[in-house]
Order: structure tokens, then sequence, then C-alpha cells
């Protein structure tokens, strides 16, 4: 025979592991006001630490590049062309945030043709930079296309964010 003290400490435990777990689940969700300045890791900070990162990254390659290159003095104004065509620009991750919101408010052609708009500005760029590298390729000495072959597309290891999956480095 079941005592009274043992019928109701179930119920009880049940509902007290429920309800501590739902106010855990809250507190985990929950933060603070102030937007992005309120948390160092919030996102919107977060986008502008990577950009920035990014271009820092970007000046370092091309100066070491430039140095290992040992430039002439009238192959300067090829150099400063390829430097000004290889500056990063805002990579997709920034265009799909500043796009935020639109897609709802748009029909399903429309979605396809803005991204087919960007898709074909970023082949434009990339024919742009395409250009660019063959002008200056042009200007530098076979000793010099040498360097430049090992090192200017060097990914140390890495393509474009992923691993080499297997392939000798």
């Amino acid at each position: 025979m079941k005592t009274a003290k043992s019928s109701y400490s179930m119920p009880l435990l049940l509902a007290a592991l429920l309800a501590g777990g739902g106010v855990l689940a809250a507190t985990a969700y929950a933060m603070p006001f102030g937007g992005a300045d309120a948390k160092p890791g919030c996102e919107a900070r977060q986008g502008q630490d990577i950009q920035s990162r990014m271009h820092e990254r970007h000046e370092q390659r091309m100066s070491a590049l430039k140095e290992k290159l040992k430039l002439a003095p009238q192959q300067e104004a090829a150099w400063n062309e390829l430097a000004a065509s290889l500056q990063p620009t805002e990579g997709p991750a920034m265009q799909r945030k500043s796009m935020r919101g639109e897609p709802d408010q748009m029909t399903t052609v429309e979605r396809i043709e803005r991204m087919q708009a960007m898709a074909e500005a970023r082949h434009a760029r990339m024919a742009e930079r395409a250009e660019a590298v063959k002008a200056f390729y042009s200007q530098l000495t076979p000793e010099q296309q040498k360097v430049f072959d090992s090192e200017a597309l060097a990914t140390g290891g890495h393509d474009r964010g992923g691993h080499r999956h297997g392939r000798n480095v």
C-alpha cells in the first residue's frame, strides 16, 4: 500500500524539475539591454572586428610580397595599380547582413534577380582583378614571376577558409 508521502513526492519532484529547467532556460537566453556594446562578442561588433583584421592581414601580405619581389622603380606604378585592384571588398556575409529583412519583402523572382545581380557583380570584380594581375605580371622579370607564382596566391594550407583535404601542401 502506498503512503501519502510517496504518492505526492513524485509529482512534486517532477514539477520542481520542470520549473527549475524553465528558469535555467530563460536565464540562458536573457540578453542585457544596450545593443552591441553590452557584450564584447555580439554579432554586430564581431563583423567589424573580422573586417578590420581582414584588411590588416591583407596589408601585411601585400607588403611582404612587395618586399620579396624587389621591385624596380619603373615597376612601382604597376604595383600600385595591382594593390588598388586587390583591396578587400565587402564579403558575402556583409552583403547578406546589409540585405536583412529585404528578402522577406521580395517575391521569389525578385530574390532570384537580386542573387543574379550579385553574382554578376562578383564575376565582374574577379575579371577586373584578373586583368590587373595580368598587367602587373607582364611587368615582372622572369625571376620576379617565379617569386610571384609561389607567393601571390599561396593559401598557407587553406582554400578560402577550408582545409586542403589530403592535398600535399
